[in-house]
């Protein structure tokens, strides 16, 4: 299993890049998203990779942190939905937009990616509810960005680039989720009351997502 992959980028195409790893050549398919943040041909690049393999074919996906595998591994259990749609997603909504879309069942975000009809989508919400939690729980390790390593010596390039960091944002709403469990609260709607409290302020850290979240979750009237 190839679980990681660093290299000179050899070239991007709409749905994929050439990663050169030294004499060896890697072709992976990644999010519209990601493609946007890659180097020019000849830079140097690392992706956490996913193998999918079918009976008459294989093929490599490529994310930029722990944390959009995993999504793309939980998007791709749910019936219908196949490795590019998952990344379509991901494409669409990034990280985080997906956990906060499938969390709060916002099944017209979720229709919003390219290739995504209103079924498959409100199938998305509905199985996966339960389980974004516990990609959100990843907190700072799953939203580290795969880097290229100093010591790998592969012929020479005039600049060097690297997935960028994401947002603390991700890891912010991973913080808060466990503290809201660690009161007492139900995992689901912990996630619900985060992914709430993010959406009305994306900027907000840990501190504020979980005073935002209690107030979301205090009883009314």
């Amino acid at each position: 299993m190839i679980g990681k992959v660093t290299g000179r980028m050899d070239y991007r195409n709409a749905d994929h890049v050439l990663i050169d790893t030294g004499g060896v050549g890697y072709i992976v398919y990644c999010s519209e998203r990601t493609l946007a943040t890659m180097p020019a041909a000849g830079g140097m690049v690392s992706l956490y990779t996913e193998m999918v393999v079918r009976q008459d074919f294989m093929q490599l996906y490529g994310f930029p942190t722990i944390a959009e595998r995993e999504w793309h591994r939980l998007l791709t259990s749910v019936q219908g939905v196949g490795a590019k749609a998952a990344l379509a997603i991901l494409g669409t909504l990034g990280v985080e937009g997906t956990g906060r879309a499938i969390t709060l069942g916002d099944v017209g975000a979720i229709k919003a990616a390219p290739g995504i009809g209103p079924k498959i989508a409100q199938r998305v919400a509905n199985e996966l509810k339960g389980k974004a939690p516990a990609i959100m729980a990843l907190g700072a390790s799953g939203t580290q960005a795969a880097v290229v390593d100093d010591d790998l010596v592969i012929e020479p390039v005039k600049a060097k680039a690297v997935a960028p960091a994401p947002s603390g944002s991700a890891a912010a709403q991973a913080d808060a989720l466990s503290a809201l469990v660690n009161l007492g609260y139900g995992t689901g709607d912990a996630a619900s009351a985060v992914a709430e409290a993010s959406g009305l302020d994306s900027e907000a850290d840990s501190s504020g997502l979980i005073r935002a979240a209690l107030r979301l979750l205090a009883p009314k009237g």
